[in-house]
């Protein structure tokens, strides 16, 4: 009865679902549709012995990728009962369907990772009626291996073999010498929309499952070629799959997909800015207030208490007869613009009429991030304006706040000030070859105490009360193991000091920015970390110096240290291109003594979400490096108001290597600057400008 009462879904507004592997696709073939631009969607689904867990991402309008981790059963030969197995995909629409011309995509399957599913295709998917698709492609690799031709890209040679029954090998190399190699077939299918929520679907398989049918492993018994199956869509963002396989096998499947540029809560549930008050006419011209001894702190005071009012903190006000200068911090709106637009309204009510000009100055960690100038008489014409976001961002002038002094009226209550937390933790590690996912959970006491602007302490100490990330695999590594020994870590920090530091965070000069911070800096190492950055308020480009000197420290992560020790660095690049994807490139000395360059590029979204992939390669060759040949994976942040409508400044960041080794490895150390800096600065408070009126 429930799900007769939820809203109805119109079949235009999704031509597309997503297969068992976790593509745009059919059952178990894929089609030639790609999913909204910016989705990102989550499969889990059974099949004969095989469970594959695949996150997939629409990167761009015609490009995907996805990262798959899948559960094989009864897979001796590789050590133990079942094989743990990661894969990446890339697939890319090459033309769009038009009247005559079907849609037409092409894929590369299990690119990177051990080859168990390594396949290659074209595909071409056609709709015939309003509710009938047809699905037609070639495939090569596992999807060229069941009633397979000779190859008609005739000008490459026959494919390589691949690892004995596909199931070994260190993987995570891209071996390209494989691709479109060897034997093709042809797959193909039909999908019938029944229902605005329920579709039926057949096809024509091409994958024989040699690898999983062989007799050490008798997985099942592929005694067709055909498949059948429906999808139903419990929701907009739901979809569940009963599909009959192979003539022998029943599988299931179930997808949730999500699109970080649509938030999941609509409206906000935040405090209601303060309205602009507009001047009397005529009073522009009076300084009368000046003359009051006491009239400066009195506005202090008043500008202070609407600030807290909305979740803002005053650290320093200078005023003048017709401009005031404030310095900010936002504890509490993920959006720059959003909260540059919360202070100039207070502005407009606490302000004497005579003053014209509003600079807001984001203070974060000590150090002024930008100076904003915005006229009032702007603010009070643009309120109700068409367009007004467009046109104040236009007006207003983004600028280097380095030679904006701390204010001549400080906010005394801010420095020395002491603040601590106890609450629960939840430290996870994923994609252990014995165990997909370890956690350990328990309580954290952390603390920080600003002393001066730019001049803080902070430390956090835990007390882990259940769980197994202790439990990981043994390192096997021959080079000196800077990460491997993390489950030794987790097993004897009870409790564990996981961070005491000082650091101090400062204006080196105009469009310079520096750090320097010293202590136990993160789980794993201790010493000294220090940062210069330079990056133009105005500029896309950035480039950042930084040097440590950092010593392992003992197992239970209290005051002692081991006796290896590592000076690490790197010079980094930063660049935000104009199709809001952003590069970074960091080249230097990792934690093991290797050096190389780590290449990271990340889709950044206005409202905070941020999908981005890494790959590190380093002198540590291939098979030094052991099982996954390089330091690769993809890593998310997720702002939390998203999902819950209420303003926050805080995300999740979760990072997912699809297995943790010592070559590549970074120091882990919290306030790096760009960071720290770069949400005030003009590419991001542009982008997310429509929020200044919020």
């Amino acid at each position: 009865m429930l799900l007769l009462a939820a809203p109805a879904l119109h079949a235009q507004d999704r031509n597309y679902q997503y297969n068992l592997y976790g593509t745009p696709g059919l059952i178990d073939m894929p089609s030639a549709r790609s999913a909204e631009d910016a989705e990102l969607a989550a499969t889990l689904s059974h099949f004969a012995g095989s469970t594959r867990t695949t996150l997939s991402f629409q990167i761009t309008p015609r490009l995907a990728g996805s990262f798959r981790y899948s559960n094989i059963e009864n897979a001796p030969d590789v050590g133990g009962n079942g094989l743990y197995d990661r894969s990446f995909d890339l697939r890319y629409r090459l033309v769009d369907e038009r009247q005559i011309m079907p849609e037409i995509a092409i894929g590369l399957r299990d690119f990177i990772g051990t080859g168990v599913y390594s396949s290659e295709y074209i595909v071409a998917t056609k709709q015939v009626t309003p509710a009938i698709e047809t699905t037609g492609g070639i495939g090569w690799g596992r999807l060229g291996s069941a009633d397979g031709f000779t190859n008609p890209l005739g000008v490459v040679d026959d494919r390589f073999e691949t690892r004995p029954g596909g199931f070994t090998g260190t993987g995570g190399q891209v071996e390209s010498a494989r691709w479109f190699r060897g034997d093709a077939a042809f797959f193909g299918g039909v999908r019938w929309q029944a229902t605005d929520r329920l579709s039926f679907l057949a096809e024509y398989s091409s994958d024989a499952y040699q690898p999983e049918r062989t007799p050490q492993r008798d997985l099942f018994d592929r005694a067709s070629p055909l498949n059948f199956g429906l999808s139903y869509a419990v929701s907009e963002n739901t979809m569940l799959q009963a599909h009959y396989l192979y003539g022998t096998e029943f599988a299931a499947g179930l997808t949730f997909a999500l699109n970080p540029r649509k938030p999941q809560a609509n409206g906000g549930t935040g405090q209601r800015p303060t309205p602009v008050v507009p001047r009397p006419p005529g009073q522009e011209r009076s300084f009368g207030w000046t003359q009051q001894p006491d009239g400066t702190a009195i506005l202090r005071d008043s500008v202070a208490r609407l600030l807290t009012f909305e979740g803002m903190t005053l650290e320093a006000l200078t005023i003048a007869p017709t401009s005031v200068t404030v310095l900010v911090r936002n504890e509490t709106y993920l959006s720059g613009a959003e909260a540059i637009g919360r202070k100039a309204r207070i502005l407009t009510k606490i302000m004497p009429a005579s003053v014209e000009d509003f600079i807001i100055v984001p203070v974060v960690g000590g150090i002024r991030t930008s100076a904003t100038r915005i006229s009032r008489s702007d603010i009070e014409v643009l309120e109700f304006a068409p367009d007004n976001a467009w046109k104040s961002y236009a007006r207003a002038q983004i600028g280097d706040a380095a030679a904006i002094g701390n204010g001549e009226v400080l906010n005394e209550a801010l420095y020395p000030r002491f603040l601590w937390r106890l609450g629960p933790y939840l430290a996870t590690s994923y994609f252990d070859p014995d165990s997909p996912i370890r956690a350990n959970a328990g309580l954290e006491l952390s603390a920080t105490y600003d002393l001066v602007p730019g001049l803080a302490l902070a430390g956090k100490l835990r007390k882990p009360l259940a769980g197994n990330v202790g439990d990981g695999r043994e390192s096997d590594s021959v080079i000196p193991r800077v990460r491997t020994d993390g489950p030794i870590y987790a097993a004897e920090g009870d409790p564990a000091l996981t961070q005491l530091t000082a650091t101090y965070q400062v204006n080196v000069a105009p469009e310079y920015y520096g750090r320097i911070t010293g202590g136990y800096l993160e789980e794993m190492y201790g010493g000294l970390s220090t940062e210069l950055l330079w990056k133009p308020v105005e500029s896309r480009l950035g480039v950042g110096l930084e040097l440590n000197y950092v010593r392992q420290r003992d197992y239970d992560q209290l005051f002692g240290f081991r006796d290896y020790d590592v000076v690490t660095g790197h010079v980094s690049a930063y660049y935000a291109f104009e199709n809001n994807f952003h590069g970074q490139i960091d080249v230097g000395r990792y934690l093991a003594g290797d050096y190389g360059a780590t290449i990271t590029l990340d889709r950044e979204f206005d409202n905070g979400w941020r999908v981005g992939a890494f790959a590190t390669f380093t002198d540590v060759s291939f098979d030094d490096f052991g099982e996954g040949s390089f330091d690769k994976g993809l890593r998310f942040s997720i702002p939390l108001e998203h999902f819950f409508g209420t303003p926050s400044r805080r995300t999740e960041q979760i990072t997912l290597r699809p297995l943790t080794r010592d070559g590549g490895a970074r120091l882990n150390v919290d306030g790096r600057l760009y960071e720290t800096v770069r949400g005030y600065h003009d590419n991001d408070l542009r982008g997310s400008w429509g929020r200044f009126w919020r």
